[in-house]
């Protein structure tokens, strides 16, 4: 009988273990968000928000917090009402998700997005929204799929700069209540 002892995989091929945990963000969170987004506005990825809007709406934002403090994830989850006599419920639109630098490809935006999805379904939305100028790769891999603005709250998809050129994308969080409603979501 032979045995082979198991080689470990090699060191430049393992991730570092994301550390971080992920909570509400608070008031006083306002200027390390808008820090955390300040790359990705100079960058074209994000609108610029005051810092003020950050406080007013701290309560939209999940956020991830290395273990010394610091801030290293943050994703918004706004809510819109029902639309009337469409028979959808809610839904929720997902905006300025993103991740600081050092911190990508780490899991954090994966630990992020599986956080704001559970609290969408605890929330019972009926489906999520986000628009994004870059591929979406994560996105993709979390059940959203390209959709129309006219299928998205029309609030905020008339927010949306044509200039940026954005794409829509949704996802379903339970089987779409509306009826004859194309897409994966109402």
């Amino acid at each position: 009988m032979t045995t082979a002892t198991p080689r470990p995989a090699p060191l430049s091929h393992a991730r570092p273990a994301w550390t971080s945990s992920v909570r509400s963000a608070r008031e006083e969170d306002a200027a390390a968000l808008a820090e955390l987004s300040r790359p990705f506005v100079h960058s074209g990825a994000l609108r610029e928000r005051p810092a003020s809007l950050y406080a007013t709406r701290a309560a939209d934002f999940l956020v991830t917090q290395a273990p010394g403090g610091s801030l290293e994830g943050c994703v918004g989850l706004r809510v819109y009402p029902a639309r009337s006599g469409e028979g959808c419920g809610p839904v929720g639109v997902l905006y300025n998700f993103c991740v600081a630098a050092h911190k990508q490809g780490c899991g954090v935006g994966a630990g992020l997005l599986h956080a704001v999805l559970a609290l969408a379904r605890a929330q019972s939305l009926d489906a999520l929204f986000t628009a994004t100028t870059g591929g979406g790769g994560l996105f993709l891999r979390y059940g959203f799929a390209p959709t129309t603005a006219r299928l998205a709250p029309s609030s905020w998809a008339e927010s949306l700069d044509p200039r940026r050129d954005a794409r829509i994308l949704a996802r379903a969080l339970w089987p779409p209540a509306c009826a004859g409603a194309p897409g994966p979501a109402c």
